[in-house]
């Protein structure tokens, strides 16, 4: 709260403002809207003059800065920082003379990503909002709306490169034959007001309608596929109204859209085979949902991500298979949704059968023999990891760390969390979450995790992480009458120059 202003939300933790909540008026979140907004390029080099590259009819000397960093214990060290005209060299590659070097939206003047949530967190209307996003530069993000009068929208926004020459899927010279000519206007971007459906879905996947312009302007090339949007818009449609408990389900919702393509073409797959007997019955049996609880995700998982996967691509791309990406779900099970384009029905659920027995055999080396035991919380699990970990002793060590928790979902759940291959461990997930009664603000609800404090002495520093494992909120209070009275203690701060009180307490609501 200062003078003209009062908002409340999370932003990001190096930057002020809100970038996520409301102002009393409007509502505003955002998920990724995924603009290709870098480019890599390869520069040739002077052999007499190694910081010297090819630009045009010519070679143009780079900017070299070198900075001291200071190292504990030991005289600090020079490092050389390199920039061509289009950004920061990343790569120099002197024995065949050439350099790598990325140009980025979010390096351009005056750019600072997420800043932008100083502009819209003022907005007080749809107008004022919309306005305040065609001057946002970077990251790329979907942003959603709503407002006390009852309006909603979707408004994606984000500095997109024109690229007159070439798409920019592929690194590409730096001698002037691949330049952005500008950025396009935000208002190229599709965009919607309260549409007819009553409602707007994003959850970082393709969003761009099919009819629109933008669609063939190159915006974007990786995106999250629609498992999460899918389940999101069937639960919408499933009834008129919903309470913000039905908001808090829905974004904790473990039902996987991609899980329940995969398991309806097991209907076909027949097996003499114990262990894929007892798999098929397991997965054939199971809902999609992935509970914590649930033995049928853990064996569909390690199935999915360390079995199936990799057989797929291998049937697919041959002795090729190692130059590909692991491919997100929704592709691989388009693959096997539509076998002809490189086996027969028949070759596809054998290899469905025999990925099957490798993954009951993996699952029950690490969970073991007895199914029923399985859960997968007990592979799955969130764990808070400190960056000073490895440089600090045991002791600080243990004040640093959080804790593990089980947790359910995966990278296509509306429970977005995505897991590290090698060990099930989250990888990337929702650290914020927030349900918005638009207009009786004080019946909102939010969590983040893993608490409100950097600081590890505070009993407010890890207490939020059971409860955002677990699915819970706390109140994310509004007015000053219900913040007075729910406050556990307050802060008080004073300009430097002035008289400090005789007795000063700090303290933490």
């Amino acid at each position: 709260m200062a003078p003209g202003l009062s908002v409340i939300g999370a932003g990001e933790p190096f930057l002020p403002g809100i970038s996520i909540g409301h102002n009393g008026t409007i509502a505003f979140g955002l998920t990724r809207f995924y603009i290709d907004q870098e480019d890599l390029y390869v520069y040739e080099l002077d052999p007499a003059r190694p910081d010297a590259y090819r630009y045009r009819d010519a070679f143009e000397p780079m900017t070299v800065v070198t900075e001291q960093v200071a190292v504990k214990g030991e005289p600090s060290r020079p490092v050389r920082l390199a920039f061509t005209r289009h950004g920061p060299v990343l790569y120099v590659d002197a024995e065949h003379h050439r350099a790598y070097a990325l140009r980025a939206a979010w390096l351009e003047p005056g750019m600072a990503p997420y800043f932008g949530s100083i502009d819209y967190m003022r907005a007080r209307d749809w107008d004022a909002f919309r306005a305040a996003l065609r001057r946002w530069g970077a990251p790329g993000e979907n942003q959603v709306y709503a407002d006390v009068a009852g309006h909603i929208g979707w408004i994606p926004a984000g500095m997109t490169p024109i690229r007159p020459n070439w798409d920019g899927l592929l690194p590409v010279p730096g001698d002037g034959r691949y330049e952005w000519a500008g950025f396009r206007d935000r208002d190229e971007l599709p965009s919607e007001l309260n549409p007819a459906r009553g409602y707007v879905v994003t959850a970082n996947e393709n969003n761009i309608p099919l009819d629109h312009p933008a669609m063939a302007k190159g915006i974007g090339y990786e995106w999250s596929d629609d498992a999460r949007a899918r389940r999101l818009k069937a639960l919408l449609e499933s009834k008129d109204r919903f309470s913000v408990e039905d908001s808090e389900r829905m974004q904790n919702d473990t039902v996987s859209t991609t899980a329940a393509r995969l398991v309806k073409l097991l209907s076909s797959v027949r097996s003499e085979d114990a262990r894929t007997g007892r798999a098929l019955e397991i997965l054939r049996a199971w809902d999609a949902s992935e509970t914590r609880d649930s033995a049928a995700a853990a064996l569909y998982e390690v199935w999915f991500s360390r079995h199936l996967r990799p057989a797929v691509l291998k049937e697919a791309l041959g002795d090729k298979a190692g130059l590909a990406r692991p491919g997100d779900g929704a592709r691989v099970i388009a693959l096997l949704e539509d076998p002809a384009r490189f086996m027969t029905t028949a070759q596809r659920d054998a290899v469905l059968a025999a990925t099957l027995a490798a993954a009951f055999d993996d699952v029950a080396g690490r969970l073991g023999p007895d199914p029923r035991t399985w859960r997968w919380g007990a592979l799955h699990r969130a764990v808070f990891f400190h960056p000073l970990e490895a440089v600090v002793d045991a002791e600080t060590r243990a004040r640093l760390e959080v804790g593990a928790w089980p947790l359910g979902g995966s990278a296509s759940t509306p429970m977005a969390t995505a897991y590290r291959a090698g060990d099930f461990t989250l990888a990337a997930g929702a650290s914020f979450r927030m349900v918005l009664d638009v207009g009786r603000w004080d019946d909102s609800r939010a969590v983040n995790a893993p608490g409100q404090s950097g600081d590890p002495a505070s009993p407010h520093y890890r207490d939020l992480a059971p409860l955002w494992a677990e699915g819970r909120y706390f109140p994310l209070l509004y007015s000053r009458g219900a913040i007075e009275k729910a406050a556990e203690s307050h802060f008080v701060l004073r300009p430097s120059h002035a008289r400090a009180p005789s007795a000063a307490t700090e303290s933490r609501r």
